[in-house]
């Protein structure tokens, strides 16, 4: 009878550490699926005055930066997405924020006190500090963020702020950069 217990023991120490394992996963991310490999969501917008849509950055690396005004954490990573734009600009990569700000003024006044210099997007249709493009993509807190690779498939979620101009930040968007 004690090998049956050794092995009972064992099994279900087993199963604790594949499931902490699995938890533990880049694929488990507070419960939800991965978005890794799935089309990038389309949706118009306007940029410098000139309507379009995400699509029409197919070819690039793009990193769909959902963000507002009034969030602390956003206000803080935004000189980091400053340096990270001018870090992959020549290598056909972009920054798109979208804006989840009601006040156009508000949204105006900080991309000039901010000094932003990625391409920005207002989302016209917030209501309640709820953009529906960021909802879209199933984004419920600020900022998130999606990598979006050359083909328009998501590569990666970022969920709130990050040191998006760090080494290891810079090494992981070397690899992405450099895919074909």
């Amino acid at each position: 009878m004690p090998i049956l217990r050794k092995l009972a023991v064992w099994g279900a120490l087993s199963l604790a550490a594949l499931v902490l394992v699995l938890f533990a996963m880049p694929s488990y991310r507070q419960g939800e699926a991965s978005v890794a490999g799935k089309t990038a969501r389309d949706f118009p917008l306007e940029i410098a005055g000139k309507p379009g849509h995400l699509t029409d950055l197919k070819g690039k690396v793009v990193i769909l930066n959902f963000w507002a005004t009034w969030c602390p954490p956003c206000v803080e990573e935004t000189p980091a997405l400053n340096r990270l734009q001018k870090y992959i600009a020549s290598r056909n990569g972009v920054i798109l924020g979208v804006a989840a700000d009601e006040d156009p003024a508000a949204y105006e006044k900080f991309l000039r006190d901010q000094s932003v210099t990625f391409l920005t997007y207002r989302d016209p249709s917030t209501r309640d500090n709820h953009s529906p493009i960021a909802q879209g993509y199933g984004t419920s807190m600020y900022p998130e963020t999606y990598v979006i690779d050359r083909h328009g498939k998501i590569a990666r979620k970022f969920i709130g702020f990050q040191h998006w101009d760090s080494p290891d930040m810079l090494a992981y968007f070397d690899s992405v950069l450099g895919q074909t």
